[in-house]
Order: C-alpha cells, then sequence, then structure tokens
C-alpha cells in the first residue's frame, strides 16, 4: 500500500515543506526590516497570506475536477511553483516587504488550488480500505514537511547566505514537480457541481454535508484543529522569541518538535484506526489538549517541560486529527468527496485566518503565554459541542465512562446481528435509571431507536440528547392514563417504527424493580406488540444482571434516583481519582434471541404471555451484596 501512495506523499511533502520554508523565512527575515513594535504584525500578516487564497478559491479548486484530471491538476500546480520561488527571491533581494508577503500569498494560492486534488486522490489509489492508513501516511508526511521546512527556514534564515537560501528554494520546488508525474490513481469522475462563488458555495455545499448526519460537526471540530495548529505555530515564534528568550534556531527547534509529535501521532492514529473506533477517543483527546494549553499558562511553564508539553500536546493533535479527516472520506459519496473536500479547505482556513486575528488582539494587551489559556478554553468547548451532536461519539464516551465504575461483561452480542431487511425489537429488563446509558453505551455502533416518555423531551439536554437517538415520543403514561384510547395510540407508534423497518426499544415493564425481581403485572405494551409483529422482525431479549442494590436502582428507597444528579456526582468520583481505588461492580449482559418463543406467547392471555416474560428475565439471580462503592 504504501509503494502506491508514496508519489503523492513525496508530491505533498515538497510542497507543504515550501510552504513553510517559504513562510518561515519571510517571518524572521522581513522581520527584521521593521521595528520590534512591528514584528507581531509581520508574523501574523505572512502566516495569514498564506492561508487568505484558500477563502477565495476553494470553491474553484473543488469545480476543477469537473474538467480535468486531479493528477492533471496537482501537475499543473507544482510547475507554477517555480515562478513563485523567483518572486520570492525579488522581495528579498529588494527588502520589500510587501511582495516577499505576496509571495507567501501566491503560494497559498497554488496549495489551494490543488489541495482538495490531492486529498481527493486518496481514495482513488487505496480504496475504502486504504482510507485511514491513506489519511495518516497523508497528514504524517505533510507534518513532516512542516517540520523540514520550519526548521529549515528557521536554521537558513539565521545561518546561511543568501544563495543557499534560494537554492533550496528551488530545488525543493523542482522535487516537487518530479515526484508529481509519479502519481497513479484509478481516478473516480466528480459529478456534483457547484458555483465557483465562495458565499454560494459554502451554501450549497453546507446542505450536501447536512444529509450525511453528524459530518458538519466532524468538519467544525477538524476546523477547529486547524486553527489550533495554526495558532500555535505562529505563537511559538513569538512566544519563544519575547518570554523564553530562544533564537530562531532554538524557536526552530520547538516547531520540528511540534511537527514530529503529529507526525508520529497521525502514521499511529492511522494504524490504529483500522482496528479501532478512534472517532470515539476525539472528544477525549481534546480534553487532555485543552488542560495541557491551560497548565502551559497557569504554571507559566519553561524549559525543558514547557518542551515536553508541546511535544505531548502534539502526538495528542495528531491522534485527535486522524479519525475525523477519515471519517469524511468514508461518509462522503465518490461524486461528492471533492466538493466536501473544497468546502473543508474553505471553513477551516477561514478558521486559520481568525486565529490569527485572535493572536494579534490577545497579544496586543497581554502576554503571548494567554493565547494558550484562550486556546485551550476554547479547545475544550469544541470538544464538548461535538460530543453532544455525534451518536456513536457520544455512546462510546458513555461505554468508556461506565467501564470506569462497572466490570461489563456481554454474552450472545451476536444475536443483534441482523440480515438484510431484518430489524429489531428490543425488550430489556429494567434493573436501574442507568440501564438505557448502559445498553446504548455498549451498542455504539448499533442504529437503535427507543421509545421515550414525552415527559423527557421538557428537560433542554435530555431533549436535545433524545432526538439525536431519533427516539420517539411516547404519550406520559404515568401522567395522563386514558385508558384504550391511549393505549391504541402508543399501538400505533410501535406498529408505525416496526413497519418503518426501525430497530425499536422499549421497556416491557416500564419502571424501573423495586424489589429486584421482573414485575410487567398488567402492562400490555408488549403483548400488543406481539399481535403486530412483522415478519421480517427479531425479537432479542435483554437480561441485566448486577445493578440491583446499586446507587442507581430503587434498593431501599421508594423515589427513582436523579440521573442528573447521579451522573454529576459519577464525573466527580472519576475527575477525584477515587475511582482507581474501588472494586468495580459486575454487570452482565444478555442478549437472547426470543422471536420464536415472542411469536407462540401471542396467542396467549394477556397475563399469561406477562408472566412468560417475567420469567425469562428472572431467570438471573440478583445478588444484594454491595460492592465497595457508592456506585
Amino acid at each position: 500500500m504504501l509503494k502506491k501512495f508514496l508519489p503523492l506523499y513525496l508530491t505533498n511533502i515538497m510542497s507543504v515543506m515550501n510552504d513553510n520554508l517559504l513562510k518561515t523565512l519571510v517571518c524572521f527575515i522581513a522581520a527584521g526590516w521593521v521595528e520590534d513594535s512591528q514584528k507581531t504584525f509581520v508574523v501574523n500578516s505572512t502566516a495569514g497570506a498564506l492561508v487568505l487564497p484558500y477563502l477565495f478559491f476553494s470553491p474553484l479548486a473543488g469545480r476543477l475536477p469537473l474538467f480535468f484530471k486531479k493528477t492533471k491538476i496537482i501537475r499543473i500546480a507544482k510547475i507554477c511553483e517555480l515562478p513563485i520561488m523567483l518572486v520570492a527571491v525579488l522581495g528579498f533581494k529588494t527588502q520589500n516587504l510587501w511582495l516577499a508577503i505576496g509571495a507567501v500569498m501566491l503560494m497559498g494560492f497554488q496549495s489551494a488550488i490543488f489541495s482538495p486534488s490531492k486529498y481527493g486522490l486518496i481514495k482513488d489509489i487505496g480504496g475504502e480500505k486504504g482510507i485511514s492508513q491513506g489519511m495518516g501516511g497523508m497528514e504524517a508526511f505533510a507534518f513532516l514537511g512542516i517540520l523540514i521546512g520550519t526548521f529549515l527556514g528557521s536554521v537558513l534564515s539565521e545561518k546561511a547566505s543568501e544563495s543557499v537560501q534560494y537554492t533550496v528554494l528551488g530545488v525543493v520546488a523542482l522535487l516537487g514537480i518530479l515526484f508529481s508525474f509519479f502519481i497513479n490513481a484509478d481516478e473516480t469522475k466528480q459529478t456534483e457541481e457547484t458555483s465557483a462563488n465562495p458565499i454560494k458555495f459554502i451554501i450549497s455545499v453546507s446542505r450536501m454535508v447536512s444529509e450525511h448526519r453528524g459530518l458538519k460537526h466532524v468538519i467544525f471540530l477538524l476546523c477547529m484543529y486547524w486553527w489550533l495548529s495554526a495558532s500555535i505555530q505562529t505563537l511559538l515564534i513569538l512566544h519563544c522569541s519575547s518570554a523564553l528568550s530562544m533564537s530562531p534556531t532554538d524557536t526552530g527547534i520547538i516547531l520540528a518538535f511540534m511537527a514530529v509529535g503529529i507526525s508520529i501521532g497521525c502514521i499511529w492514529c492511522g494504524n490504529l484506526d483500522r482496528k479501532k473506533f478512534m472517532l470515539g477517543y476525539v472528544p477525549q483527546l481534546g480534553f487532555l489538549v485543552s488542560l495541557i494549553l491551560i497548565a502551559v499558562c497557569v504554571f507559566d511553564m519553561r524549559g525543558m517541560i514547557f518542551t515536553v508539553a508541546i511535544i505531548l500536546v502534539s502526538v495528542l493533535c495528531g491522534f485527535f486529527k486522524i479519525p475525523l479527516d477519515a471519517e469524511i472520506q468514508k461518509r462522503a459519496k465518490p461524486g461528492e468527496l471533492n466538493l466536501f473536500l473544497a468546502y473543508f479547505n474553505l471553513v477551516s482556513f477561514i478558521f486559520i485566518f481568525f486565529s490569527s486575528i485572535t493572536n494579534v488582539l490577545i497579544t496586543s494587551f497581554l502576554s503571548t503565554k494567554y493565547v494558550f489559556l484562550f486556546d485551550g478554553v476554547v479547545m475544550f468547548v469544541a470538544s464538548i459541542f461535538f460530543l453532544f451532536n455525534y451518536k456513536n461519539v457520544l455512546c462510546f464516551f458513555g461505554r468508556n465512562h461506565v467501564r470506569l465504575h462497572y466490570e461489563v461483561s456481554k454474552k450472545g452480542v451476536e444475536n443483534m446481528d441482523t440480515k438484510e431487511g431484518e430489524n429489531l425489537l428490543i425488550l430489556p429488563m429494567h434493573r436501574a435509571v442507568l440501564d438505557p446509558i448502559m445498553l446504548f453505551s455498549e451498542l455504539y455502533d448499533k442504529k437503535l431507536q427507543p421509545l421515550v416518555d414525552s415527559v423527557y423531551w421538557k428537560i433542554p439536554v435530555i431533549g436535545h440528547i433524545l432526538n439525536m437517538f431519533d427516539a420517539v415520543q411516547v404519550p406520559n403514561l404515568q401522567k395522563s392514563r386514558k385508558g384504550v384510547e391511549q393505549v391504541q395510540l402508543l399501538d400505533g407508534i410501535i406498529d408505525e417504527q416496526l413497519h418503518k423497518g426501525s430497530n425499536i426499544l422499549f421497556y416491557p415493564s416500564g419502571h424501573i424493580t423495586l424489589d429486584g425481581k421482573e414485575t410487567i403485572g398488567n402492562r400490555r405494551l408488549a403483548y400488543n406488540a406481539s399481535k403486530i409483529l412483522p415478519e421480517n422482525t427479531k425479537v432479542v431479549a435483554v437480561r441485566i444482571i448486577g445493578f440491583w442494590g446499586s446507587k442507581w436502582s430503587k434498593y431501599k428507597v421508594k423515589k427513582t434516583p436523579s440521573i442528573v444528579k447521579l451522573l454529576l456526582m459519577s464525573g466527580l468520583y472519576i475527575f477525584s481519582g477515587i475511582i482507581f481505588f474501588v472494586k468495580k461492580r459486575k454487570i452482565n449482559l444478555e442478549f437472547v434471541d426470543i422471536t420464536n418463543d415472542f411469536k407462540q406467547w401471542s396467542v396467549l392471555t394477556k397475563n399469561d404471555f406477562n408472566k412468560n416474560l417475567e420469567d425469562f428475565y428472572n431467570q438471573g439471580k440478583e445478588s444484594e451484596d454491595l460492592v465497595l462503592s457508592w456506585l
């Protein structure tokens, strides 16, 4: 696989290297042409010049694959790099600040034009199976290019002659052109057409992105990553010089460590993403990055501690980025991919552009260390936002949270698998208020729709989460019992959802057990469902053992425990670290296919039907011995 991708990787590394080499040379050399008070402006203007073309030309770049092969677009763009280097050399020779920054802007234009094409080739070269590895390698080589370009730029600006600087710029451009002619791909032709007008392009493609549920949130968080990466890269040039009194070469070393860390994270995560659900770890990685950045500011880190913190942030960022990149590739249809990548380029560079503005505003009034604080807080909020807007990730996060408290074992989970055209009716027993969270977190990769009492939609956060899960709203029978009319409405909802092919979940008992035994009593929800069960529906009953006696249950209490209060206490329990010194409570989940029994029981009376279901649930022995844990 590496052999297939290598020409694309090498073309990309040369492009990124020259972008960052030129940008770093301008930052360090051109900054010497102005007064100290204007150096911040030069650094941020140079960084902004590289990304500004993406804001205007990404829509055009997204349309080009309609008319030309992606490999051809890349080769033409690379050839244009040579005259751009001549403009840069002229700017340096004449010490013309605007000409030097103009060359950086032209490099930004050149990169913007072929960026969607180079990422669009990943699936063409490696297929579906090669997406994660291709993205991991692509980003690793990109950050290796950032590493070499930034480090070379800082060293050359301080120690090399002008002729050496100009020669290196030219050689890197020529190598990029050479490698581009070795790229070979079975290209998928783009079919979707959009406007080249940036505003119309954003509106039209954002509608296309919204059709893929949750994808806009993936793109948003990936844009936040680029905000952070760009912010720290430009910040380090200023912070290392003004706050840490480092030379350009020392600063270049720190920037090189940052690029190496991201490259390591990208390669490592690219390999893991093929085996594990790495997207599920993204919010947690975001939280870690945020805490480290906030700590850099609060503790005013310096020297080796500061360097280690930057390396750690960089590695985490590599892990953070790749699952998001891969998700775009996986979710987009072949004809949409280039447009989505162009859209992402445009939006991400809007974020990068504004990161330069916020850096200027903060450093105009405060020390550079407060940019770390600001970026940390923003990243933390963005990770929270993503967590509560991407269903599978929220479920996976819940799974990791629950497993810190409990030792969970599953039996018969293969019974949750379905054939083509088959749907599920899941009927769990109800031991505690944590049951639904545990079930959905353990089955994060399944598309399940719970039937939920309408009262829960009135709770803002809970209502949002229920909508995210496509939960089906049912009447509140406890507060508004209308006999036959209400039951018929409920039956109609179940009938509709089952015949739509939904995988629906509801609790036959409708309440948490009061004595450790499942009691369905006179309820008729499951019984009525058995009467209208479609032929292609599999019925899976879930036996849950281990919750009785926990704080989540009604053990020795009459009032239903507050789930919000318990979740907050659970988080505090984890944050305090006590959780790691307490024995875990054992929870057993057993998934049993009862389809045949369910159909046979349907001819019985309601009471006999419920009695059989109760007997099934109560086969598991529930212990009342409390584990030494508040949970």
